[in-house]
């Protein structure tokens, strides 16, 4: 997955993934998960998530790039950027 993000953005170096949190309602193996990347050029995050299928939902967002997808997340998984940003008094 990282290798693809650096592919798409054109970083150039590898990207790399810190975790910062996962959903804590969540199965081992199966949680939506948060984490932050190092990227030079501006901020960014990966959100493991559920995958919307939803047909209603996809006509709702409208069309989407072939290089992305729509996935959904818990509250709760959210609550590590806050606590990211607040660490980092931005």
């Amino acid at each position: 997955m990282v290798k693809n993000l650096s592919a798409h953005f054109s970083q150039g170096d590898s990207l790399r993934a810190r975790f910062l949190g996962k959903d804590p309602e969540s199965q081992v193996g199966d949680s939506p998960t948060l984490f932050a990347t190092d990227r030079a050029d501006r901020t960014t995050y990966i959100a493991q998530g559920w995958k919307v299928t939803d047909p209603q939902v996809l006509k709702d967002v409208g069309p989407v790039p072939d290089h992305e997808t729509l996935i959904e997340i818990p509250e709760e998984v959210l609550k590590y950027y806050v606590r990211r940003y607040q660490e980092e008094d931005h």
